[in-house]
Parts: structure tokens; C-alpha cells; sequence
């Protein structure tokens, strides 16, 4: 821990970009090292400005401090560039991250074919089932998915690879700690179990626009391809693709309809060369002989989505629902105030809170119960639908 606090003290001074701290690793042996360095060997660092120069002369070591201690109290990990489990792909890139904050069991991703899977924050049901399906099948034929856990795309496809059972990495542009958007608590939690959440940034840190499209390197660095859902002419998700491309790493993309805006920029990917991904396979079949033994060609089918997709009739016959007695179900006033509560059609659990006026531990509580006896079912984003009919 001695040796941590001077990493974090070099990662969090203020003035000093990333190419700087890789040089200045580069010259001296240790961060340690360049602590206790005078201003005549800093600035024989090559690159280095005397106005950064100047910032390294701040010795305090409070702020790193503190943020070893909130590490410890959220019982984080912490990576840098130096040790054995940081991995090569990551650090081959241009500007890798001197220091990575882990929630969770990062894998050994130089040993695993990892998938980053990108897209648009404002997606449509077509994106949405294109990410949870490609992401199931990526997960469930052997791959990692790596996400940035934002609304969209992003957290379809977190959905769609941990109800595969498969290993999600988030990569998040503030602190590990810090949800957002303040909906997903549930999805951070869930991949944390099934993987990890992962960000250069301390505990704390509000992830702020500037940030994304920094962390965006991270997650084509650690994969070996990128995979575009759903993303229109000018989208984050096309930075991402570009990195991966500068990167050497290969880029996928999920065709569209040539007049959906949201498709403009998959289509405009695949014009220019990138592969086209209508199946998971599609992607995996290339990393088969990389990665011996590890993929599976026939992967399992998607559950379908519980909510009406494109293209179903729309007075589509509804299923005839067990019934359930609320007198004799043994049921708790929680349980049964949500299902009084609940309707066929999926509501969130920020609603379910809202309307029962009960605290999110209990409704949550109750929820977890309502399923194991399938009484409820879960559907996408964390969104519940009644599983029965009620009668008294």
C-alpha cells in the first residue's frame, strides 16, 4: 500500500496529461522515483514542460491518501502499469492507463477473446434487441463483453451477456463508485458480481463529459474487436470504433435500414470495410484458432424479450396467466401491495417505489421473493411484469 500512494499521487497531479506520466514512468524506474526527484532530473524527462515540472513539485500527499482509504473502505483493487496482472493488450496502446480502480474480479482478458460493444445511448427497439441478442450470444460462445454501462446500447448489452451467465466488464468515465446514469445501481452491482467495473478515475469522481471519450480507449484497448449496434452519423460510438481501428484492433457493425438515423453510422462502418455482424458467430469465428478451446460455434438462442417487438401483431393473443390467491399465498403485505400494484405491462422499479411509497430495500426485497416463486418475471432494464392473475 506504501508503494500505491505514490501511483495515485502521480495519477491525480493536476496539469499533468497521460503521455507525460507514461514518459516520466519511462525515465525513472518508479513513481516513488519521481517523487523524490529534484526539478534538474524532471526536466530531463523527455517531452516534459517546465510548467509540468512545476506542478510535480507539489509533494502533498493527502488526496492520495484519502483516496487509498475510501479504496479500502469499498474494498476496490487497484492495477498499475507495472504489475503482472495489467494486461499486455491494454498496455500496447498508445496511452495506456497508469492506474485502473477495479470493483469486482477483473479476468485474465489477454487469455479470453473480448468483445467491446458499443452504441448509442438513445436506441431503438431494434438496437435494444440487437445488443441484448449479439451480447448473449458473444457471452454465451465464450467471449468477455466489454460495455461502458450507459443508457442504450450499452446496458442492453450488459443485460444481454449476464443473462448468458458470461463475464461483463464496465468501463465507466467516473469513479467506480459513482452510478451513472442513477438508474443502472442494479446493472453496476450485477456485472461488479459477474466481473468487474473498471475506471482511471478515483472514488468519487462524477463522470463528466470530457471523460468519455477518454475511457473510450480503454475499451477498444482491452478487446480485441469493437462491435457498433446501433449508432447515426455522429455518435460516441464511432469514436470508440476509431480508436479500435488505431489500435489494430478489427471493428464490427449491425446493418440498419438506410433510412434510420440510428443506422446511419453502422452502415456508413460496413461501407467502409468493417465486418458485418447479423449473428454472434459472425464475430467469434474469426478469434477461433487465436483463442483454442475457448469459443463455442453453436450458441444457445436469446430468450426472447417479454415487451412487443417490431414486427409481432398488434393484438397479439395474451398468454392465459395462472391465478393466485392472496389469502392463501402466505404472502407478505410488501408482496402483495406489489402485486396489486404490478400490471401486465413492464414497470420500472423506480415507479414501483414511487407508487407503493415503500422503501427501495423492502421493494426490492419483496420483488427477489415474488420471482423465485414466479409470481413476477424480470424483464429488461430492471422492469417487472405480473405473472398471475390476482383474486381475493
Amino acid at each position: 500500500m506504501s508503494m500505491l500512494k505514490y501511483w495515485v499521487w502521480l495519477s491525480r497531479c493536476e496539469g499533468i496529461g497521460n503521455q507525460t506520466r507514461l514518459a516520466l514512468l519511462e525515465h525513472f524506474r518508479t513513481p516513488e522515483d519521481v517523487y523524490y526527484a529534484d526539478e534538474g532530473e524532471i526536466l530531463l524527462t523527455e517531452g516534459i514542460t517546465r510548467q509540468e515540472a512545476e506542478v510535480l513539485k507539489n509533494k502533498d500527499l493527502t488526496k492520495a491518501d484519502q483516496i487509498l482509504a475510501d479504496c479500502d473502505r469499498l474494498d476496490l483493487q487497484l492495477l498499475t502499469l507495472h504489475d503482472a496482472a495489467y494486461p499486455i493488450r491494454l498496455r500496447s496502446i498508445y496511452d495506456p492507463p497508469c492506474l485502473l480502480y477495479i470493483r469486482g474480479r477483473f479476468p485474465a482478458v489477454d487469455e479470453l477473446p473480448a468483445i467491446a460493444v458499443v452504441g448509442t445511448r438513445k436506441a431503438s427497439p431494434y438496437g435494444i434487441r440487437c445488443a441484448e441478442n449479439l451480447a448473449f450470444g458473444l457471452a454465451d460462445g465464450g467471449a468477455v463483453v466489454v460495455t461502458g454501462l450507459a443508457r442504450g446500447i450499452d446496458s442492453a448489452a450488459a443485460q444481454g451477456a449476464l443473462r448468458a451467465g458470461g463475464i461483463v466488464i464496465g468501463v465507466l468515465g467516473g469513479g467506480v463508485d459513482v452510478i451513472y446514469p442513477r438508474e443502472n445501481g442494479w446493472l453496476y452491482d450485477d456485472v461488479a458480481a459477474a466481473g468487474c467495473l473498471i475506471s482511471e478515475y478515483p472514488p468519487g469522481t462524477e463522470p463528466l463529459p470530457g471523460h468519455f471519450p477518454i475511457r473510450n480507449r480503454i475499451m477498444s484497448g482491452l478487446s480485441v474487436a469493437a462491435l457498433v449496434v446501433e449508432a447515426p452519423a455522429r455518435s460516441g460510438a464511432l469514436i470508440t470504433a476509431g480508436m479500435a481501428l488505431d489500435q489494430g484492433r478489427d471493428v464490427f457493425a449491425v446493418p440498419g435500414p438506410i433510412y434510420a438515423e440510428n443506422s446511419r453510422g453502422c452502415n456508413r462502418l460496413i461501407r467502409d470495410g468493417a465486418g458485418v455482424a447479423a449473428e454472434p458467430w459472425d464475430i467469434l469465428r474469426d478469434y477461433e484458432a487465436q483463442f483454442p478451446g475457448k469459443l463455442r460455434g453453436q450458441t444457445r438462442p436469446a430468450p426472447e424479450l417479454l415487451e412487443k417487438q417490431p414486427g409481432q401483431p398488434t393484438e397479439a393473443a395474451k398468454p392465459v396467466l395462472p391465478s393466485l390467491s392472496l389469502k392463501g399465498a402466505g404472502l407478505t403485505d410488501d408482496q402483495i401491495l406489489l402485486l396489486r400494484t404490478l400490471t401486465d405491462q413492464p414497470m420500472p422499479v423506480d415507479d414501483l417505489i414511487e407508487l407503493t411509497e415503500l422503501p427501495a430495500r423492502r421493494v426490492l426485497s419483496a420483488l427477489t421473493m415474488l420471482e423465485i416463486d414466479q409470481y413476477v418475471t424480470q424483464c429488461s432494464g430492471k422492469r417487472y411484469i405480473r405473472a398471475v392473475t390476482l383474486f381475493e
